[in-house]
């Protein structure tokens, strides 16, 4: 019989979770973003759990000609238990260096997604071209129902009273950033990079850039980016500039974080309709910086939590008219800061929205 889902625990580490600083905006490398905003958050939220992402230590009670060496790797449920699981978009392009393609894996990857009982990582991996999410609520539905099936869910949930699920979901965009020109007068340009220095300029990502620059009603990848955008918002990036203080044009930087923050608030209130009431979301977006032959860079753009019946989202805004940005020196050289409505991005408000739980029915 199931025990009924002690929640005060969950509640108090969610909103501890929500007392932490986060820095949203800036140029940063992956290991400054993927430790200090990700993988902090995410540990915040389940700590004093006990962390199941083994396949092995989910490996359940069998007869008596069952394989007795894995049952023995079986985990004690009777503990207060999270069973995590992961999923991240990225644009397929194959310009990601070192960021997409490693860094994340080793990082984030590594601590939060199941691994299989061979000892690799399983997770749930989009491409669409464009980045963001092709669908919030097939990428929920997704990650959601891979995540546990009954027995294991029913075997978590008569355990212990705390024991719970959490759905880690990091959705990606990514701009390009090229600095070139003569000696002591390289212009930065956002929106093109090169796949090795000796490589000609082009688009990143191509598909953004294309949907604004050359928009075909036929092409279902403009026409999702579009909707990712809202109309506003095209109509507003296909014919204006935003521009730094120093006249700098990132235009094709807001893009895409404009789709990253819509990816990620359509993504949340999908989970609402795939998790019960033992099910957390943790939901993070940003957008991917590629330079010829460094590793790529990290703008942290949003987060958001669901859980008991509330979605939070602490995010950059998705108004293209609002933004602007600045470069500060960092590491020693100069980051793109973006900013939003003048806000204080060390400091954004957390909205928060309300919906009705799906009992689990155990």
């Amino acid at each position: 019989m199931a025990m009924k889902f002690d929640a005060e625990a969950a509640q108090q580490r969610i909103d501890q979770f929500w007392q932490l600083s986060a820095s949203f905006g800036m140029e940063r490398n992956a290991y400054h973003n993927y430790l200090n905003e990700i993988v902090s958050d995410r540990y915040a939220l389940i700590k004093g759990l006990q962390l199941l992402r083994d396949e092995l230590q989910l490996a359940a009670p069998r007869d008596a000609e069952g394989d007795a060496d894995m049952q023995a790797c079986g985990a004690d449920l009777s503990l207060p238990s999270v069973v995590t699981t992961l999923a991240y978009t990225n644009c397929g392009d194959r310009i990601h260096q070192g960021e997409a393609t490693k860094r994340y894996r080793d990082v984030v990857a590594s601590r939060f997604a199941t691994l299989s009982e061979i000892g690799e990582l399983k997770l749930e991996a989009f491409f669409p071209a464009g980045g963001g999410t092709d669908n919030g609520a097939t990428l929920a539905h997704v990650t959601v129902a891979h995540q546990l099936d009954q027995q294991l869910r029913q075997q978590l949930y008569t355990g212990n009273p705390q024991s719970m699920v959490l759905v880690a979901i990091d959705l990606k965009t990514h701009v390009g950033r090229l600095r070139e020109g003569p000696e002591g007068n390289k212009k930065r340009t956002y929106g093109k990079t090169r796949e090795s220095p000796w490589r000609e300029p082009r688009a990143a990502c191509g598909a953004i850039s294309d949907t604004l620059n050359n928009y075909q009603p036929h092409n279902i990848i403009h026409r999702r980016i579009r909707d990712d955008l809202g109309e506003q918002n095209f109509q507003y990036l296909a014919h204006q500039q935003i521009l730094t203080d120093d006249g700098i044009d990132i235009t094709m930087a807001v893009a895409a974080a404009i789709v990253a923050i819509r990816g990620i608030r359509n993504t949340a209130m999908a989970l609402t309709q795939e998790l019960d009431e033992r099910g957390l979301a943790h939901l993070t977006a940003s957008t991917t910086v590629n330079r010829p032959s460094r590793d790529d860079l990290v703008i942290y753009l949003a987060r958001a939590t669901v859980f008991g019946g509330q979605v939070r989202i602490q995010c950059l805004g998705t108004h293209a008219e609002k933004y602007s940005g600045k470069l500060v020196e960092y590491a020693g050289e100069r980051r793109l800061q973006l900013r939003y409505d003048d806000l204080d991005c060390a400091h954004l408000p957390v909205e928060t929205i309300s919906y009705p739980v799906q009992a689990s029915g155990l």
